[in-house]
């Protein structure tokens, strides 16, 4: 009766799933009103909205919480973004927020919300079809207003890393229903001529509706299918815009995008000179190695009497020849030895021999050894030879046994 009772943390963890697997509360929007409002020392801000039916307890960690363009005080109507979670240990559900704007900018919001969460989908902003910056870019083409106060930070940092760095500004309006549609236009002019290496798209900080010529579609889409690597600087180091995802590369400021961008040339001059510096160091210690080597192999016995090297290899040749001139007189004899052996085999094997004892061997004339009466006629020539020479004789007349 037992099997189905659950620990405290299992239900809880079986809540947490329950509601993290409802797809609403993943990225949800909350009107409501700020109070007990809290930051605390670690950056992490807790806080409790409410209306007139109830409250929801609220967390908004520190990185999400440096994003925050005004100080939230109790009292505030603001609409909250973020994730519907359980908190095991105390057994609660909360709002752990990932931006909060004050009343009055949320329909802007909405909309910003509606088309990220549009185009995370498409997966224009997947970080694998994000390009490499090029590492010393010749032409940088910066797309921008004229007279913002972020065209003056590009060129001026620019100019201070790399004198010699290309700048090229195509002037359009970054605020206004105008403006998606010349920054659109400016990006798609600098691809199809192929006038730079890299874009930096962007202009200074502002408002959200200042800002929001780049989280408008026109733009987003522009700066994703652009060939030439893009780097967006879009307001300050708190500002976000879709143009930032879409881009291959986010700057916080526009003088960091040309920081990012154009090689420092006073950096590598300086890399080069300790490059330099060291391989010289390297050269006098190896230089002095050697020397050191040197000197040690001059005061060596082997160069100073080289002959000394070569006594202990004369006398082990000595003691070599005398061993093989032993091994072939050894070999020498037994061979002699051998051959004459054979040869007394041989001799005693020789019909000459045979000869010598009495016996006579009886060729016919073509040299063919007579073995029968059959093998010779009346009249025929016949040779003898016998132990001292040969007798020629004619046949006279043949008796058989």
């Amino acid at each position: 009766m037992y099997d189905d009772v659950y620990s405290v943390s299992q239900v809880n963890k079986l809540i947490k799933a329950l509601v993290e697997g409802e797809r609403r509360f993943a990225n949800i929007q909350v009107r409501g009103e700020i109070s007990n409002f809290k930051r605390y020392s670690s950056g992490h801000c807790y806080f409790t909205l409410k209306d007139a039916g109830g409250v929801l307890k609220a967390v908004m960690f520190k990185t999400a919480a440096r994003t925050l363009r005004f100080e939230p005080q109790n009292g505030d109507t603001v609409i909250a973004v973020g994730r519907i979670s359980v908190y095991e240990r105390d057994g609660v559900y909360q709002l752990y927020t990932d931006l909060m704007i004050p009343e009055g900018t949320g329909d802007l919001m909405l909309a910003f919300e509606q088309l990220k969460q549009k185009l995370l989908n498409e997966g224009l902003f997947d970080e694998s079809r994000k390009k490499q910056l090029p590492v010393n870019p010749k032409t940088v083409g910066i797309i921008t207003s004229p007279s913002g106060a972020a065209v003056r930070d590009l060129i001026t940092v620019s100019r201070r890393r790399n004198k010699g760095i290309k700048l090229l500004l195509y002037p359009v309006r970054v605020q206004g229903k105008e403006a998606p549609a010349e920054i659109a236009h400016a990006i798609e002019f600098m691809n199809r001529n192929k006038m730079a290496d890299v874009l930096i798209v962007g202009r200074g900080g502002g408002s959200i509706e200042e800002l929001w010529a780049f989280n408008e579609e026109q733009t987003v889409r522009a700066v994703a299918a652009s060939e030439i690597p893009v780097v967006s600087a879009v307001g300050h180091e708190t500002d976000f815009t879709l143009t930032d995802f879409a881009a291959d590369k986010r700057a916080a400021t526009p003088s960091q995008a040309a920081e990012i961008v154009v090689v420092d040339a006073n950096a590598y001059l300086n890399s080069v000179a300790e490059l330099e510096k060291r391989l010289k160091n390297t050269v006098l210690k190896r230089l002095a190695l050697s020397e050191t080597t040197l000197e040690r192999l001059q005061n060596s016995w082997a160069l100073s009497n080289p002959q000394r090297m070569l006594e202990s290899r004369m006398q082990r040749f000595d003691f070599a020849s005398v061993r093989l001139e032993q091994v072939f007189n050894a070999a020498l004899t037994q061979k002699q030895h051998s051959c004459g052996v054979l040869a007394a085999k041989l001799d005693a094997l020789s019909p000459l021999t045979v000869l010598a004892r009495g016996y006579s061997v009886t060729e016919n004339m073509d040299g063919k050894i007579i073995r029968s009466i059959a093998d010779v006629r009346w009249g025929d020539e016949i040779v003898t030879q016998v132990g001292d020479g040969n007798v020629i004789s004619v046949v006279q007349h043949t008796e058989g046994r």
